[in-house]
Protein backbone atom coordinates (compact mmCIF):
# COMPACT_ATOMS: atom_id res chain seq x y z
CA UNK A 1 0.00 0.00 0.00
CA UNK A 2 1.88 3.01 -1.31
CA UNK A 3 -0.87 5.51 -2.19
CA UNK A 4 -2.40 6.76 1.05
CA UNK A 5 -5.30 9.24 1.21
CA UNK A 6 -6.33 10.82 4.49
CA UNK A 7 -9.84 12.18 4.94
CA UNK A 8 -10.01 14.83 7.68
CA UNK A 9 -13.15 16.81 8.48
CA UNK A 10 -11.77 20.02 9.96
CA UNK A 11 -8.81 22.21 9.04
CA UNK A 12 -7.89 22.46 12.72
CA UNK A 13 -7.48 18.68 12.86
CA UNK A 14 -5.57 18.56 9.57
CA UNK A 15 -3.23 21.55 10.02
CA UNK A 16 -0.56 19.82 12.17
CA UNK A 17 -0.43 16.87 9.78
CA UNK A 18 -0.18 19.08 6.68
CA UNK A 19 2.61 21.13 8.28
CA UNK A 20 4.66 18.19 9.54
CA UNK A 21 4.43 16.29 6.25
CA UNK A 22 5.09 19.47 4.25
CA UNK A 23 2.10 18.81 2.00
CA UNK A 24 1.28 21.26 -0.80
CA UNK A 25 -2.23 22.25 -1.82
CA UNK A 26 -3.44 20.83 -5.14
CA UNK A 27 -6.61 21.55 -7.07
CA UNK A 28 -9.60 19.25 -6.77
CA UNK A 29 -11.04 18.27 -10.14
CA UNK A 30 -14.50 19.69 -9.39
CA UNK A 31 -14.30 23.43 -8.52
CA UNK A 32 -17.91 23.48 -7.35
CA UNK A 33 -17.03 21.47 -4.23
CA UNK A 34 -15.62 22.98 -1.04
CA UNK A 35 -13.17 20.20 -0.24
CA UNK A 36 -9.46 21.03 -0.33
CA UNK A 37 -6.62 18.65 -1.15
CA UNK A 38 -2.96 18.54 -0.16
CA UNK A 39 -0.30 16.20 -1.52
CA UNK A 40 3.28 15.12 -0.89
CA UNK A 41 5.62 12.23 -0.20
CA UNK A 42 6.56 10.72 3.14
CA UNK A 43 9.18 7.98 3.41
CA UNK A 44 8.29 6.57 0.02
CA UNK A 45 4.52 6.86 0.48
CA UNK A 46 2.43 8.99 -1.89
CA UNK A 47 0.31 10.98 0.57
CA UNK A 48 -2.83 12.96 -0.18
CA UNK A 49 -4.95 14.63 2.47
CA UNK A 50 -8.42 16.00 1.79
CA UNK A 51 -10.46 18.18 4.13
CA UNK A 52 -14.17 18.92 3.74
CA UNK A 53 -13.52 22.64 3.49
CA UNK A 54 -15.58 25.68 4.51
CA UNK A 55 -19.31 25.97 3.94
CA UNK A 56 -19.74 28.98 1.65
CA UNK A 57 -23.08 30.09 3.06
CA UNK A 58 -22.34 29.88 6.79
CA UNK A 59 -18.53 30.25 6.75
CA UNK A 60 -17.99 27.29 9.09
CA UNK A 61 -16.19 23.98 8.69
CA UNK A 62 -18.25 21.47 6.69
CA UNK A 63 -18.73 18.68 9.21
CA UNK A 64 -21.06 15.70 9.21
CA UNK A 65 -21.88 12.80 6.94
CA UNK A 66 -22.95 14.71 3.82
CA UNK A 67 -19.66 16.56 3.20
CA UNK A 68 -17.72 13.46 4.29
CA UNK A 69 -19.47 11.39 1.61
CA UNK A 70 -18.72 13.94 -1.12
CA UNK A 71 -15.12 14.42 0.00
CA UNK A 72 -14.43 10.67 0.10
CA UNK A 73 -15.99 10.06 -3.31
CA UNK A 74 -13.96 12.83 -4.92
CA UNK A 75 -10.76 11.80 -3.13
CA UNK A 76 -11.03 8.20 -4.30
CA UNK A 77 -11.74 9.28 -7.87
CA UNK A 78 -8.87 11.76 -7.99
CA UNK A 79 -6.15 9.96 -6.03
CA UNK A 80 -7.10 6.23 -6.40
CA UNK A 81 -5.63 5.31 -3.00
CA UNK A 82 -4.54 1.87 -1.87
CA UNK A 83 -5.66 2.84 1.64
CA UNK A 84 -7.92 5.46 3.17
CA UNK A 85 -7.22 6.86 6.64
CA UNK A 86 -9.93 8.82 8.41
CA UNK A 87 -8.10 10.84 11.07
CA UNK A 88 -10.15 12.95 13.43
CA UNK A 89 -11.43 13.68 16.91
CA UNK A 90 -14.24 12.09 18.87
CA UNK A 91 -16.21 11.93 22.08
CA UNK A 92 -16.14 8.99 24.49
CA UNK A 93 -17.58 7.78 27.79
CA UNK A 94 -15.69 8.53 30.99
CA UNK A 95 -17.45 5.67 32.78
CA UNK A 96 -16.16 3.25 30.13
CA UNK A 97 -12.57 4.24 30.97
CA UNK A 98 -11.88 6.90 28.34
CA UNK A 99 -9.96 10.13 29.00
CA UNK A 100 -9.26 13.32 27.06
CA UNK A 101 -6.47 12.67 24.56
CA UNK A 102 -6.94 8.91 24.32
CA UNK A 103 -6.43 7.68 20.76
CA UNK A 104 -8.40 4.76 19.34
CA UNK A 105 -8.37 2.66 16.18
CA UNK A 106 -11.83 1.87 14.83
CA UNK A 107 -12.30 -1.90 14.64
CA UNK A 108 -15.92 -1.45 13.60
CA UNK A 109 -17.73 1.64 12.29
CA UNK A 110 -21.48 2.24 12.52
CA UNK A 111 -24.18 4.90 12.64
CA UNK A 112 -25.92 5.57 15.95
CA UNK A 113 -28.67 7.96 14.82
CA UNK A 114 -29.87 6.40 11.55
CA UNK A 115 -32.88 4.48 12.81
CA UNK A 116 -35.16 2.93 10.16
CA UNK A 117 -37.58 0.48 11.89
CA UNK A 118 -39.12 -0.87 8.66
CA UNK A 119 -37.95 -4.45 8.93
CA UNK A 120 -34.69 -6.32 9.42
CA UNK A 121 -32.97 -5.18 6.23
CA UNK A 122 -33.80 -1.49 6.68
CA UNK A 123 -32.67 -1.70 10.30
CA UNK A 124 -29.32 -3.20 9.27
CA UNK A 125 -28.94 -0.67 6.45
CA UNK A 126 -29.50 2.19 8.88
CA UNK A 127 -27.02 0.79 11.38
CA UNK A 128 -24.30 0.45 8.75
CA UNK A 129 -21.82 -1.67 10.75
CA UNK A 130 -18.63 -1.63 8.67
CA UNK A 131 -15.78 -3.88 9.79
CA UNK A 132 -12.22 -2.59 9.43
CA UNK A 133 -10.27 -5.74 8.61
CA UNK A 134 -6.88 -4.04 9.00
CA UNK A 135 -7.61 -2.29 12.30
CA UNK A 136 -6.60 -4.95 14.80
CA UNK A 137 -3.22 -5.50 13.19
CA UNK A 138 -2.31 -1.81 13.13
CA UNK A 139 -3.82 -1.07 16.54
CA UNK A 140 -1.61 -3.78 18.05
CA UNK A 141 1.51 -2.49 16.28
CA UNK A 142 0.82 1.09 17.39
CA UNK A 143 -0.16 0.13 20.92
CA UNK A 144 -3.66 1.59 20.51
CA UNK A 145 -6.96 0.33 21.87
CA UNK A 146 -9.64 -0.70 19.43
CA UNK A 147 -13.05 0.96 19.63
CA UNK A 148 -16.37 1.01 17.84
CA UNK A 149 -16.49 4.30 15.94
CA UNK A 150 -20.08 5.56 16.07
CA UNK A 151 -21.20 8.22 13.60
CA UNK A 152 -24.06 10.70 13.90
CA UNK A 153 -24.88 14.19 12.69
CA UNK A 154 -25.19 15.94 16.05
CA UNK A 155 -22.47 17.07 18.45
CA UNK A 156 -24.72 16.30 21.41
CA UNK A 157 -26.77 13.13 21.89
CA UNK A 158 -30.40 12.39 22.64
CA UNK A 159 -31.41 9.79 25.28
CA UNK A 160 -32.08 7.34 22.44
CA UNK A 161 -28.65 8.02 20.96
CA UNK A 162 -27.03 7.44 24.36
CA UNK A 163 -28.82 4.12 24.83
CA UNK A 164 -27.53 2.92 21.45
CA UNK A 165 -24.00 4.13 22.13
CA UNK A 166 -23.94 2.37 25.48
CA UNK A 167 -24.58 -0.96 23.76
CA UNK A 168 -20.96 -0.89 22.59
CA UNK A 169 -18.04 -1.76 24.92
CA UNK A 170 -15.77 1.14 23.95
CA UNK A 171 -17.09 4.02 21.90
CA UNK A 172 -15.57 6.76 19.74
CA UNK A 173 -18.50 9.10 18.95
CA UNK A 174 -18.01 11.32 15.91
CA UNK A 175 -19.64 12.70 12.76
CA UNK A 176 -18.04 11.29 9.58
CA UNK A 177 -16.48 7.81 9.67
CA UNK A 178 -19.51 5.68 8.74
CA UNK A 179 -20.17 7.82 5.67
CA UNK A 180 -16.53 7.46 4.66
CA UNK A 181 -16.71 3.70 5.27
CA UNK A 182 -19.78 3.37 3.06
CA UNK A 183 -18.02 4.98 0.09
CA UNK A 184 -14.82 3.03 0.77
CA UNK A 185 -16.80 -0.21 0.72
CA UNK A 186 -18.37 0.66 -2.65
CA UNK A 187 -14.91 1.24 -4.13
CA UNK A 188 -13.38 -1.76 -2.34
CA UNK A 189 -10.79 0.50 -0.69
CA UNK A 190 -9.58 -0.49 2.80
CA UNK A 191 -10.10 2.06 5.55
CA UNK A 192 -8.48 2.80 8.89
CA UNK A 193 -10.20 5.22 11.28
CA UNK A 194 -8.02 6.74 13.99
CA UNK A 195 -9.69 9.00 16.55
CA UNK A 196 -8.49 11.20 19.43
CA UNK A 197 -10.83 12.09 22.31
CA UNK A 198 -11.76 15.77 22.72
CA UNK A 199 -14.76 15.36 25.01
CA UNK A 200 -16.33 12.99 27.50
CA UNK A 201 -20.00 12.70 26.70
CA UNK A 202 -20.96 11.80 30.30
CA UNK A 203 -19.03 14.69 31.88
CA UNK A 204 -20.73 17.58 33.68
CA UNK A 205 -19.26 20.07 31.19
CA UNK A 206 -21.02 20.38 27.85
CA UNK A 207 -19.67 18.64 24.78
CA UNK A 208 -19.16 21.98 23.02
CA UNK A 209 -17.15 23.43 25.93
CA UNK A 210 -14.90 20.38 26.11
CA UNK A 211 -14.45 20.16 22.35
CA UNK A 212 -13.26 23.76 22.04
CA UNK A 213 -11.01 23.50 25.10
CA UNK A 214 -9.36 20.23 24.06
CA UNK A 215 -9.29 20.35 20.24
CA UNK A 216 -5.68 21.57 19.96
CA UNK A 217 -4.30 18.99 22.39
CA UNK A 218 -6.32 16.12 20.90
CA UNK A 219 -5.23 17.13 17.39
CA UNK A 220 -1.58 17.06 18.51
CA UNK A 221 -1.94 13.54 19.91
CA UNK A 222 -3.82 12.49 16.77
CA UNK A 223 -0.96 13.83 14.66
CA UNK A 224 1.63 11.86 16.64
CA UNK A 225 -0.22 8.59 16.11
CA UNK A 226 -0.90 9.29 12.43
CA UNK A 227 2.87 9.68 11.92
CA UNK A 228 3.49 6.40 13.76
CA UNK A 229 0.95 4.73 11.48
CA UNK A 230 2.59 6.19 8.37
CA UNK A 231 5.98 4.95 9.57
CA UNK A 232 4.58 1.43 9.88
CA UNK A 233 2.90 1.65 6.47
CA UNK A 234 6.16 2.87 4.93
CA UNK A 235 8.04 -0.04 6.44
CA UNK A 236 5.42 -2.48 5.14
CA UNK A 237 5.53 -0.97 1.64
CA UNK A 238 9.33 -1.31 1.47
CA UNK A 239 9.15 -4.90 2.71
CA UNK A 240 6.65 -5.74 -0.03
CA UNK A 241 8.95 -4.57 -2.83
Amino acid sequence: MQRITMIVAMKQEAAPIIKHLNLSEVKMQDPVLTCQAFQGNYKGLDISLVVNGTDREYNVESVGTQPATITTLEAIRQFTPDLLINAGTCGAFKDKGSAIGDVYMGERIRYFDRRIPLGENYFAYGDGSYESVLAQNYATRLGLKGAVVCTGNSLDMSPTDEAILREEPLVAKEMEAAAIAAVAKMYKTPLLAIKSVTDLVDDECTTAEQFLANLARASELLQQNVFKLLDVLSKDAKSAV
